[in-house]
């Protein structure tokens, strides 16, 4: 069933604007067709459409129940900048194996350096594409994806946590530390270059957990869904 996101779910509901559009347009539907509403709060709103106009497409609520789909565990994933598209998957694939917020980072071996004016531009076109992946894997929330921090704010920020883990290639140690009773966790990411010897270093002493992705090498748009995909299993969420 098509699904869609409103943060304002009134008794007398409607879908506006490119929502609207594409209801009508690109899916074709019309009147007595249904479909999925979520208010971004974890509430799922199963709908008819009643009545439609040129952009604003009018719902009866049939159904309302709780979203069944968010993971129990909270993660915020710090992701280096990477060269192309390659963030364009990542976080695509991010939101789809249940990221809840992704904070894109400038460390030193990141390629990628997009002065302020592209850099918000990206920004806009990365948290379009997590909502759109939102809806499509059925998520109950819009995972947020967060302006560019530099590597030392991302350090400090991620021992805000209860667990804190960055994916390190000369690590020996599995991702042993998160089980179902973790609550929050920053997993954090590098870019195609990896992290240098002193960031690993700084991560270290604010806390952070080393851990291996395995004898592979992986690459960075590939290491997240690794690491994720692992959190999510650990904490029962798979």
């Amino acid at each position: 069933m098509p699904r869609f996101f409103k943060e304002f779910f009134s008794e007398a509901p409607f879908i506006d604007g490119d929502d609207a559009k594409h209801i009508l347009r690109s899916l074709r539907m019309t009147v007595g067709e249904c479909l999925t509403v979520c208010d971004t709060k974890g509430n799922d709103y199963d709908c008819v459409i009643s009545g439609c106009s040129a952009d604003r497409v009018e719902l009866q609520i049939k159904e309302i129940r709780k979203n069944d789909t968010e993971p129990t565990i909270f993660v915020t994933l710090y992701l280096c900048l990477t060269k192309g598209d390659k963030m364009d998957l990542a976080v695509r694939q991010a939101v789809e194996m249940g990221a809840s917020r992704i904070i894109p980072v400038i460390s030193t071996n990141c390629v990628s350096r997009p002065d302020e004016k592209s850099l918000r531009k990206k920004e806009e076109r990365w948290q379009k594409i997590a909502n759109e992946a939102a809806g499509q894997s059925g998520r109950g929330i819009l995972p947020e994806v967060c302006h560019t921090v530099s590597f030392d704010t991302a350090v400090k920020q991620s021992a805000n946590d209860d667990k804190c883990v960055f994916c390190y290639e000369l690590a020996t140690e599995g991702l042993d530390t998160i089980g179902s009773e973790t609550k929050t966790v920053s997993v954090i990411i590098g870019p195609e270059g990896g992290f240098t010897a002193r960031e690993a270093e700084a991560l270290a002493q604010s806390g952070a957990v080393t851990v291996s992705l395995g004898k592979r090498i992986l690459r960075a748009e590939t290491a997240p869904v690794a690491a994720l995909c692992t959190v999510m299993l650990k904490s029962g969420n798979i």
